[in-house]
């Protein structure tokens, strides 16, 4: 993270936590990390376990970071943009992780031209492979964006999308590992069903969905044309697509993935 003096959370949440184990496996110093938190159990959790430095509140915190990671829920990003707004001044960078809140309503909530950096990332950023999207708001520099995508990667990959884009992404990415985990779920009951101990169902549900996902992604091919590697003329993999496109596992993946993003929209409007 060159160029970054200090590194600042409001919020110490999961997320949070992610990015934290990011930097430090990354060489970025303990004592250049900053949480507020108000939880007082989780806040001494995150001290004892990174050795990392607690700010009294938000404003000491804001104060002192050259960077400052938004970790919060939506619905409070309005009183906590009110009580920080008079100390974040252009020279420090925000990134929020906020769902559904545009960039614009970020920066008219605070003085000046604030940098702002929208980004939505997801829970697989708690074991590092985390997938991000990020978009620039209007005062953001190409700097802030090479440090965004440098603070993203220590979780994970990271795309750079416009901001009209932002509530697919959180209905795609943001949603997609709990339909992932529904299906490995639904996978692995698939094994008990036919005689499979549950932890043996389980242990070969998961293992197959990460080598599926894995091989996509290393061998570059359409996962249409890996799929059909594995259906031979009359075989058993076939006959399995055959029962799941005339259940509508397809249609209804894209139908979830459209209630996530519209639902993000309503929350932006919030």
């Amino acid at each position: 993270m060159e160029g970054i003096g200090k590194i600042g959370f409001i919020g110490g949440g999961n997320m949070a936590e992610a990015f934290i184990k990011g930097l430090l496996k990354g060489g970025f110093p303990a004592g250049g990390i900053t949480v507020s938190e108000p939880d007082e159990e989780r806040c001494q959790l995150m001290l004892e376990r990174y050795q990392i430095t607690a700010a009294s509140g938000n404003k000491e915190l804001v104060a002192s970071c050259d960077l400052i990671l938004l970790a919060i829920k939506p619905q409070i990003a309005e009183e906590v943009l009110m009580d920080v707004q008079e100390s974040i001044t252009d020279d420090k960078l925000l990134i929020t992780i906020l769902a559904g809140v545009p960039t614009v309503s970020v920066e008219n909530a605070l003085p000046g031209k604030p940098r702002v950096i929208r980004a939505m990332p997801n829970t697989p950023a708690l074991v590092s492979a985390g997938a991000a999207a990020l978009c620039a708001g209007r005062h953001a520099t190409a700097d802030d964006k090479r440090v965004a995508r440098n603070l993203f990667e220590t979780v994970g990959t990271v795309q750079w999308v416009s901001e009209s884009q932002m509530d697919a992404v959180t209905g795609l990415s943001g949603s997609g590992p709990a339909f992932v985990f529904t299906f490995i779920e639904a996978l692995a009951d698939g094994g008990v069903q036919e005689g499979l101990r549950r932890d043996v169902a389980l242990a070969l549900a998961v293992q197959t969905v990460l080598g599926a996902a894995k091989l996509v992604r290393e061998s570059g091919e359409h996962p249409a044309l890996l799929r059909d590697k594995v259906c031979s003329p009359g075989g058993t993999t076939i006959a399995a697509i055959r029962v799941l496109e005339e259940r509508g596992l397809r249609a209804m993946m894209m139908e979830a993935v459209g209630a996530a993003t519209r639902r993000s929209m309503e929350l932006g409007k919030k």
